[in-house]
């Protein structure tokens, strides 16, 4: 019997939505139904547009102010404590028309107001089927965190014992949700004589041979410093290629500086992947994780605050990624990373045994087979 999974992300920057589109192309794999909804559009209208809209000025225009709120309402801590409660009861009677309506065996949430929500309703009784998490962040905050929920599935061991901790509920750690062309990025065969030849030509363009050291900003191009970061890499002797997402005024910026590539939104990340040596990171998110997955070493820079700064800390402290504090830091860790040596292939061996097990089969396989109910037929 197929089952029928219901899978809440977000539309916050493009991480939560890639992990849920891959949970859901792996729950379809294994023969099951999947759904895939964005949690802030059950929110009445206009309000999830405000959230995403106002989230995305303060964390780039005023990140002291995120701190802060972070701090005061998201920071780790012991227990539970819920920051977004007046948000989730909003999206309450949308859910479960939803539910209602599709009629799922298990909601999976990928973000922390989704876990929020879908732990208040089953801790209420009113959600009547079992709700997973996935956590997508390395660090947990009280926002994800929801007794009420049946299941959490984290990166680590180590933020899966905090949620077990925090909770009560059963956690468990299956390694990084990213799309198979990421493990494969090194030795894919590209489709096209364009699709080889591509990222070289660019690189040689503009880096006459210098290694090629990719930087992060995520999809709406934020952090600090990234123009001063880029430049001194470029001094220093290699090629920054700055991921500059949707930002087209951060792609103007670093394309003047000399020595400097550029980037709008990459469709194609395995392909870049295969084709630079380290990332530099600044919020241990997804890009960070599809690098473990590619063969690229990590090294955390100048974090974004609140989660970016928790999450940046604790994957290093998994060995996960490299922590830089100062330019100097970073210099001596790209040296040491980009070249062929033991010290990048100890990174790399990391990285790659952080991915477990499969999340989705985690998941499907923790709530068992659908019961069959009367009136099933064998299709």
């Amino acid at each position: 019997m197929r089952r029928r999974f219901l899978l809440l992300g977000a539309g916050m920057g493009a991480g939560h939505a890639a992990v849920s589109a891959e949970l859901a192309r792996r729950l379809r794999e294994r023969g099951d139904h999947a759904l895939v909804r964005d949690v802030l559009t059950l929110l009445p209208p206009g309000v999830g547009p405000a959230v995403r809209s106002s989230y995305r000025a303060t964390v780039r225009y005023a990140p002291w102010v995120y701190e802060g709120i972070y701090a005061l309402f998201m920071s780790p801590a012991k227990g539970p404590r819920p920051s977004s409660t007046p948000l989730a009861v909003a999206a309450e009677r949308r859910l479960m028309e939803l539910v209602e309506l599709w009629r799922p065996d298990v909601v999976v949430s990928t973000f922390h107001l989704a876990a929020e929500l879908t732990g208040r309703l089953r801790a209420k009784g009113t959600l009547p089927v079992p709700a997973a998490v996935f956590l997508t962040d390395l660090a947990v905050h009280r926002g994800w965190l929801h007794p009420g929920n049946d299941l959490y599935v984290c990166v680590t061991e180590a933020t899966a014992a905090d949620v077990r901790a925090a909770t009560g509920r059963p956690a468990m750690a299956s390694g990084p949700v990213v799309a198979p062309a990421f493990h494969t990025a090194g030795t894919r065969v590209p489709s096209s004589h364009w699709e080889t030849d591509h990222w070289e030509t660019e690189f040689a363009r503009v880096g006459f041979g210098r290694a090629p050291v990719l930087l992060s900003t995520g999809a709406w191009g934020v952090g600090t410093a990234i123009e001063n970061t880029a430049r001194s890499l470029a001094h220093h002797g290699c090629l920054p290629v700055v991921l500059c997402g949707r930002d087209r005024v951060l792609r103007r910026r670093t394309t003047r500086l000399p020595g400097v590539l550029g980037l709008g939104w990459v469709a194609d990340m395995p392909q870049l992947f295969a084709s630079v040596r380290v990332l530099i990171d600044n919020a241990a998110g997804q890009t960070a994780v599809q690098a473990l997955a590619s063969g690229v070493p990590v090294i955390g820079y100048r974090p974004i605050p609140g989660h970016g700064a928790e999450g940046v800390r604790s994957m290093a402290a998994a060995g996960l990624s490299v922590r830089a504090g100062s330019l100097p830091e970073l210099l001596r860790a790209v040296d040491r990373l980009a070249r062929a040596g033991t010290a990048r292939e100890e990174q790399l061996a990391r990285g790659a045994a952080a991915f477990t097990a499969d999340a989705a089969g985690v998941i499907a396989d923790f709530f068992g087979p659908r019961p069959v109910q009367d009136g099933d037929g064998p299709g």
